[in-house]
């Protein structure tokens, strides 16, 4: 089946993301061709729209075989195997990046006419253009918007060959593709009408879709800055976001060698700073502590340290803290949240491990806890039911349908992030000893 244009392959392209409206969705369009593509998906699903300059880095002499890709705010993404086989040194690399950032650049300032770009940091990236040819552009761009922090980044084309969308599923977390084919040709054979679009039509769809945008000063992003604590025998880098008015702080405790750049956790700390809630993205290792596994299972060394980072973050920002905690950093949240005078007001745990925290923490834990599993994964689901056993706190279990441990599956992270902003904000009073005990199924 051919599209009658790129208009109309948006508008059944969009189709095939309807899941994704409400969500915390930007969609992003490769110039030229992908922009009116994604010019309607972004209308269908009533999501902004941007436009997603990349670079290839081709190696010299060979222009098309990449041993990178570049975006904007100095993203840089690498391939090092490219690079050795290449022989490429630093000063060739330099090279190849100074002319191709110069020429990303220009076009940013043709298209975007001097506004900033939308945030990808902690949202679902949809990139869109209006065919797959050989995969490189679109292998680029996912890789430059998940250096931009995306927390899911879900590629979108109208048509594209076999074995490019196959390999293309191993960049993206999702790709939406309605129409795959053994032998592709070329991507205009599969459009009746495939003029070449202008710069000048970038320009306006994307000056379009920024006038209506909503303007009133809650969509505005708040700041975040880049912090160092000191925990435990270590400064640790953090980042802290405090929206104007909130009610209470979120520490959020990473698991398996993750830290404060986990996409999936960005991603439920943005969703928490919409509701108003300040965060604390902060890594409880050093870069060479994480490279011991020794450290990465050491949950009383982590509780400590996530113990003192809310001490800092209560005095730094004078709000009650809860805690939020994924893989083994639930269960130092749950060790630290034990702790006497903690006075941590909740705990909410991704796909955690509670019992690898103490019998005595569990059941010693005051503060209301939600443990959030996914239905298949069914062994941490099994422990988590164990641990919640050993709770003489509210607790709750709460299992996401279709979701593994990772959370990767579409949708399923949303939900993390709407129960945990749910939690958050029904538990606000800090429990007191005097507080009965409740507990929920």
């Amino acid at each position: 089946m051919r599209y009658d244009d790129r208009r109309a392959a948006g508008r059944q392209l969009a189709e095939g993301l309807e899941e994704l409206r409400g969500q915390d969705v930007v969609v992003l369009g490769l110039p030229r061709g992908g922009v009116p593509v994604a010019a309607e998906v972004a209308r269908r699903l009533g999501a902004p729209l941007d436009v997603l300059v990349v670079r290839k880095l081709g190696v010299p002499e060979q222009p098309e075989w990449g041993f990178g890709a570049i975006g904007e705010h100095g993203v840089r993404v690498l391939n090092q195997d490219v690079i050795g086989e290449a022989g490429l040194d630093a000063d060739a690399q330099e090279v190849v990046e100074a002319a191709e950032r110069a020429e990303l650049e220009r076009r940013v300032r043709s298209y975007r006419q001097g506004r900033d770009a939308l945030p990808v940091d902690g949202r679902t990236a949809v990139v869109v253009d209006d065919g797959l040819a050989t995969g490189a552009t679109a292998e680029a761009a996912c890789r430059v918007v998940r250096g931009q922090g995306a927390a899911r980044v879900v590629l979108a084309v109208p048509v594209g060959p076999d074995h490019g969308v196959a390999r293309l599923r191993e960049v993206a977390d999702d790709v939406v593709c309605p129409q795959t084919h053994r032998i592709l040709g070329s991507v205009g054979a599969w459009y009746r009408d495939f003029d070449q679009v202008s710069d000048a039509e970038v320009t306006s769809l994307i000056a379009d879709a920024a006038r209506s945008l909503p303007r009133s000063p809650a969509a505005a992003a708040p700041p975040n800055r880049e912090v160092l604590i000191p925990a435990a025998g270590a400064q640790l880098g953090a980042r802290l976001v405090v929206p104007d008015g909130a009610p209470a702080a979120v520490a959020f405790a990473h698991g398996s060698g993750s830290g404060r750049h986990s996409p999936r956790n960005r991603y439920v700390a943005t969703a928490l700073n919409r509701a108003g809630l300040a965060t604390l993205l902060l890594d409880l290792l050093t870069d060479d502590e994480a490279l011991d596994r020794h450290n990465v299972f050491d949950i009383l060394l982590l509780a400590r340290r996530l113990h003192a980072a809310s001490v800092w973050l209560r005095r730094e920002s004078g709000l009650p803290v809860a805690y939020f905690g994924a893989s083994t950093g639930a269960a130092a949240a749950l060790e630290a949240a034990a702790l006497s005078g903690s006075e941590i007001r909740s705990v909410v745990s991704r796909g955690g491990r509670p019992d690898l925290a103490t019998p005595a923490a569990l059941t010693r834990l005051r503060a209301p806890t939600l443990l959030i599993v996914g239905s298949l994964d069914t062994q941490v689901l099994s422990l988590n039911r164990l641990a919640a056993d050993r709770m003489h706190c509210e607790h709750q279990i709460a299992v996401v349908p279709g979701a593994t441990h990772l959370f990767e599956e579409p949708g399923t992270l949303t939900t993390v992030a709407e129960l945990a902003r749910d939690w958050f904000t029904a538990h606000l009073d800090r429990p007191t000893a005097d507080t009965p005990p409740r507990r929920s199924a």
